[in-house]
């Protein structure tokens, strides 16, 4: 008797002639699979709208998944109160999590949010499912078709050909400005890089003897020059019972550029080859025996960003400053990593919050346009406060509201009320 193997026919087959394009419509298209694209993805499904979420990568989940972030900031207020000023997926997340012991909040002068990002990612990806939300992934902007600021349909490359999504709104959750880029509207770029981070997570780790994070500034401070390192402090985010960490102690440069971009890459990873051996060696109770478990995706914080209607000023973060028109609000401080061996840090009172309004959100001249996340309008300095995940998850709800309430017409037209009612919780709440 044949094996049933022997029965499968192969065809052989040319690509058709002229240019061959997989057609999507949906009510919202966002752009961008980090934390700000999917709270605007999973805000617009809820609202009853059909949603395409499109990223550049394989797999969905974007810097804080991919990058190996390791930690959520900007979400809790500071102490003594440690108020919970974003919520959205982050109280569903946060309860799945915590059953599985796969998070961990850290209390200092605010709360940072520990997590396994390889079931983080699950997660992410069954409430994508669940949700009904068409995805594409590995998927490049390369053609904007936009008339009179209406964005009408976003042409992207993929390995499995081009892929044209039609929708009536559009977010622009890629972290550079990609599809605002694109569609040829205004960005801002900074004047010198602000220097990006290759994570990597360490396991094998003894956290019975962690550094203390003052001494582990000093010592590489005082042996930088020894081991290679270009960063000359650093942080190690042990997750507690686990004996492993994710370590945040390079400094890579963050290229729009292709080539370099790749470049930058190979080179963080061997800044991080240099921080391992220096752990080992300075360090070796908690250190000694140390393995690289994973590297991240290149990790990027501020490259290029919209010029949007408003642009956030760091006197308005320092102020405080309540817009009619918020839809996000953190008390992370000012973080600013435009030099390479260190940065600024600009820390806040216990009662201290700050705002992002939606004028931040919309690109000059756009109608159904509205960016979330780390490529929002603000000065550096501004912009370095808001760029951490509380506040980018908040503006991803915030522009799926803005978009809904449109109702087709211009982002720029809707009433603030209307809009802070919605996304009180993330406001005022």
């Amino acid at each position: 008797m044949p094996h049933p193997l022997t029965e499968l026919k192969i065809n052989t087959v040319t690509k058709p002639s002229g240019r061959v394009v997989e057609q999507l419509a949906a009510d919202v298209c966002v752009v961008g699979a980090g934390i700000s694209g999917l709270s605007a993805a999973v805000e617009a499904r809820r609202l009853g709208r059909s949603v395409a979420l499109v990223d550049a990568l394989p797999v969905l989940g974007g810097q804080c998944v991919n990058s190996l972030i390791g930690l959520f900031c900007g979400i809790f207020g500071n102490g003594p109160e440690y108020r919970q000023l974003t919520h959205g997926v982050f109280d569903e997340m946060f309860a799945d999590l915590g059953k599985t012991d796969d998070i961990y909040f850290n209390k200092s002068h605010t709360i940072t949010v520990s997590y396994d990002e390889v079931v983080l990612g699950r997660w992410f990806e069954n409430l994508v499912q669940r949700l009904g939300i068409q995805v594409v992934l590995g998927a490049s902007v390369h053609g904007v078709d936009v008339a009179d600021g209406h964005v009408r349909a976003v042409d992207f490359a993929t390995r499995h050909g081009d892929v044209r999504v039609a929708a009536g709104g559009f977010v622009d959750a890629t972290g550079d400005a990609a599809l605002t880029w694109e569609a040829g509207l205004p960005c801002r770029i900074p004047e010198r890089t602000v220097w990006g981070s290759q994570q990597i997570r360490l396991e094998n780790l003894d956290e019975t003897h962690r550094p203390d994070p003052a001494e582990l500034v000093a010592r590489v401070d005082e042996k930088a020059e020894q081991y290679g390192l270009v960063r000359r402090d650093g942080l190690a985010f042990f997750f507690p019972g686990r004996n492993t960490a994710v370590m945040n102690m390079t400094h890579v440069e963050a290229p729009l550029e292709a080539v370099r971009a790749a470049e930058a890459q190979l080179e963080g990873r061997a800044q991080a080859d240099r921080v391992v051996e220096f752990l080992r060696g300075e360090f070796p109770g908690a250190f000694g025996d140390a393995k690289v478990r994973s590297y991240g995706f290149p990790g990027r914080r501020q490259t290029r960003w919209i010029a949007a209607v408003h642009q956030l000023g760091v006197e308005e973060v320092r102020q405080g400053t309540f817009f009619d028109d918020a839809v996000a609000r953190t008390a992370w401080p000012i973080e600013l990593h435009d030099r390479v061996e260190g940065y600024v840090w600009e820390t806040f009172g216990p009662d201290h919050v700050h705002y992002v309004p939606l004028r931040s959100l919309v690109p000059i001249g756009a109608h159904n346009l509205v960016a979330a996340g780390r490529c929002v309008d603000g000065d550096a300095a501004a912009l370095s406060s808001v760029r951490v995940m509380g506040p980018c998850a908040a503006m991803g709800v915030g522009a799926a509201h803005a978009l809904d309430l449109a109702r087709g017409g211009s982002v720029q037209e809707i009433k603030p009320a209307e809009l802070r009612e919605r996304v009180h919780d993330n406001v005022e709440g």
